[in-house]
């Protein structure tokens, strides 16, 4: 697809009428790889003209969620720009001149029909089998007839006029589409209420803030004859459109809000996900870079992004692959990164002082689980042991095949061995316990098992040697010690 790099603007219009869910978060990052990829503008615009519903901190999530996965935007909210301002709420005024317009040269109408009427209408079609849409009652409606309703207070809305023929378009993604025009009729443009629909600001924003290129979901589909028609009626020139394939459940069912998470900040940042991963996730559903490869960074991903490698059928959200992803880029990130996100998890008030006043003890512990977690939330609960004595039952200390008082005598054994040994560092550490055992007839899995029980209290832990060398000699000789007491 031939670009004039400079020219590509594209827009990213999510509404604040709830948590910002991660398929917006897909569209704004096909959005953002599309600009980028061409050096054009990333746009940023809120559609709250629903008033009722928008709230401001959807917004702030909107806006935080954004800025956390590292997709900044050209212009809009805090950046400003030449198309200010960047919420529809905003711009109230220019919708209205445009249905003035529209109104004045006969292309929309008002609409007196109540929602009962309205209703009658749509299931009396159903009935027959027919498609529903408006079998235009008000659209010629004399003058006089519009005047004594206006004069009543009857609410109205504001249908836009459709003559019957068919609009065609190239997508982006799916090729040639066409609509029947006459299969959905004249439709809305503004509430009763007065109130403009995401059609009518969508359609008079996108020309005003040049747009070029349009991106977003499958869902949107049917609605792009509309803007075209209405864009048209409007004398605008109509973007490029390109729909992405939705997003769906591995049982093919669509993502729900109440079934599924699908919340960016409380489902995925809170639960201690990194952006990073949830952004090459999400560039994945839906675009195959050509190769088997599956770990990008956000600028790989601007190198590589096409939009001819957009499938044009649903993606579905792997959670698994995601969480694998996630523990991937856990496990290559330096240790000292890793400790710094992972510290605003921490939950325990011994754990957090010692991150502050122990920082490179804190350092050693998370470097001992780096490899054991796929969330930055699990990492405390990982190293809890290295900071609060643990409790456990003294049947954990005896090894599959073992017994209490081999398990004792592992406990007395390995004592005499840590308490000689010079540096506790690794190699010393596991030739020494290697070599007590062996001296004292018990296998190596005795004694590895016994000692790794007594240090940590966990079934599953980090290897034996490496926690010693992270407590140290005191606090292993200490904790061994209280472990024979649980067996005597």
């Amino acid at each position: 697809m031939a670009n004039d790099n400079k020219s590509i603007r594209v827009r990213f219009a999510p509404s604040p009428t709830g948590q910002f869910h991660i398929g917006s978060a897909r569209a704004a990052l096909f959005n953002f790889l599309y600009a980028k990829k061409f050096a054009g503008t990333f746009i940023l615009r809120i559609e709250d003209t629903d008033r009722q519903r928008s709230e401001d901190q959807f917004v702030k999530d909107i806006l935080d969620c954004l800025l956390w996965l590292g997709i900044g935007w050209d212009e809009g909210p805090q950046v400003g720009g030449p198309a200010a301002p960047y919420f529809q709420s905003e711009r109230l005024a220019m919708y209205q001149k445009c249905v003035d317009q529209l109104l004045a040269e006969k292309k929309a109408y008002k609409c007196f029909c109540s929602p009962e009427e309205l209703t009658k209408e749509k299931e009396a079609q159903q009935k027959k089998g027919a498609a529903p849409k408006y079998t235009g009652t008000c659209r010629d409606l004399k003058p006089e007839a519009i005047a004594k309703l206006e004069a009543a207070k009857k609410p109205f809305s504001i249908r836009f006029k459709v003559d019957g023929r068919k609009v065609k378009f190239d997508d982006m993604i799916h090729g040639p589409m066409e609509f029947d025009a006459n299969l959905f009729g004249d439709f809305v443009i503004t509430r009763t209420d007065g109130s403009p629909l995401f059609l009518l600001t969508n359609t008079v924003d996108d020309n005003a803030m040049q747009v070029t290129h349009v991106l977003r979901g499958d869902d949107h589909l049917s609605n792009t004859a509309k803007q075209i028609l209405l864009a048209e009626g409007l004398n605008f020139l109509s973007p490029q459109f390109g729909h992405l394939p939705l997003i769906m459940n591995p049982d093919r069912s669509k993502l729900s809000k109440r079934k599924n998470p699908v919340s960016v900040s409380a489902d995925y940042r809170q639960s201690g996900y990194l952006p990073e991963a949830i952004v090459n996730y999400l560039a994945l559903l839906g675009w195959n870079p050509g190769t088997d490869r599956e770990i990008f960074t956000l600028h790989e991903l601007i190198e590589e992004f096409s939009i001819e490698r957009v499938n044009n059928s649903n993606a579905i959200f792997d959670h698994d692959k995601l969480l694998w992803m996630n523990g991937h880029y856990i496990r290559h990130m330096a240790v000292g990164d890793l400790a710094a996100r992972a510290s605003e998890f921490l939950t325990q008030a011994a754990i957090k002082k010692a991150s502050r006043e122990r920082p490179e003890f804190f350092l050693q512990a998370v470097s001992l689980v780096q490899d054991r977690i796929k969330l930055l939330s699990e990492v405390e609960e990982h190293i809890a042991f290295c900071f609060v004595t643990p409790e456990y039952d003294a049947k954990l200390l005896i090894a599959k095949k073992s017994d209490e008082a081999r398990t004792k005598t592992a406990l007395t054994a390995a004592t005499e061995a840590l308490t000689k040994i010079s540096a506790y560092t690794l190699d010393e550490l596991e030739v020494a316990l290697r070599a007590t055992a062996r001296h004292h007839g018990l296998t190596d899995g005795e004694m590895l098992w016994t000692v790794r029980a007594a240090l940590t209290g966990l079934p599953a832990s980090p290897g034996v040697f490496e926690v010693l060398e992270v407590l140290g000699r005191d606090e292993s000789l200490k904790r061994i010690a209280s472990a024979s007491k649980k067996l005597t």
